[in-house]
């Protein structure tokens, strides 16, 4: 894709997504994650009816009497976008691909957070970090986390999302609000998911594809695994790969979702060729 063509679908996306965020999602977004980032304050002597869980007990120790530490709600949040690009990801029978619909959602968060005046940042990872744009402010800051989203070109193509998860973990120093963006096709994080949740807002936004989660009677069509590169000609009019095919899906769906829920993280699903707006809004506005 040449620059003019890059810059031209960069533009394209803004306008759509900037708008949705603009008019729909700023002030549910702040309202849904506001209030939850603190940062130390001071310390002050120990009053009647303060929370036993505040005691300083170093500050306590060396004053011979209690003292209490006083955290303030942070002005700013961070907003780290962490977003699958493996293979997997430029699969697609309707509408869109897997990545295009990623994109767009990437870049609406990205809008949010700018229009409530948070710095906002990238990763991108396939079964390695590939790039990482740190936190920023800024509309250009934005286009650029889009054009990377449209034109970059992993050197990997199979998937980790728990290499990504550590390594989001240790990138974010301070609490911040972590987008994970993936069609999921992976297992083995819950373990990691829930110590990045204890430290981070993490959110989850799965992208699936219709065929994925209910294929249809096309005959004997050829397939090649994104990830591997392997290539198989599949049955579609036998039920039992049809049904096969499902079961993987399902698989991975109920993972996802379990892991998210028992490490008490945001989860959200996304079916390509459908719009993601009523899904995120339905999240946000969640109490």
């Amino acid at each position: 894709m040449d620059t003019k063509e890059i810059l031209k679908k960069v533009r394209k996306i803004e306008i759509k997504t900037r708008k949705l965020s603009d008019n729909i999602f700023s002030g549910e977004y702040h309202s849904k994650f506001k209030g939850k980032g603190m940062t130390f304050s001071e310390v002050r002597p120990y009053t009647y009816g303060d929370d036993i869980r505040s005691i300083d007990w170093n500050v306590t120790a060396r004053n011979r009497k209690p003292f209490v530490k006083i955290f303030e709600e942070e002005r700013e949040l961070t907003v780290l976008l962490a977003v699958d690009i493996s293979g997997s990801e430029n699969f697609g029978t309707k509408y869109q691909l897997k990545r295009e619909t990623i994109t767009e959602i990437a870049a609406t968060l990205a809008f949010s957070a700018i229009k409530n005046n948070d710095k906002v940042g990238l990763v991108l990872f396939s079964d390695q970090i590939e790039l990482f744009i740190p936190p920023k402010k800024g509309r250009s800051h934005v286009l650029n986390i889009i054009r990377q989203l449209v034109d970059y070109e992993p050197q990997n193509k199979q998937t980790d999302i728990s290499g990504s998860l550590r390594y989001v973990f240790n990138v974010m120093k301070k609490r911040g609000i972590v987008f994970l963006i993936s069609d999921f096709l992976d297992e083995n994080y819950a373990d990691t998911l829930k110590i990045v949740s204890k430290k981070h807002d993490l959110v989850g936004i799965r992208i699936y594809d219709s065929f994925e989660e209910s294929p249809k009677n096309a005959g004997f069509i050829l397939m090649r695994d994104a990830e591997t590169g392997e290539k198989i000609y599949l049955d579609t009019a036998s039920k039992k790969i049809r049904n096969r095919i499902a079961e993987i899906f399902n698989n991975y769906a109920v993972y996802f979702k379990t892991s998210f829920r028992k490490s008490g993280s945001g989860a959200i699903e996304v079916k390509t060729g459908q719009s993601y707006v009523k899904a995120l809004i339905n999240y946000f506005k969640s109490a």
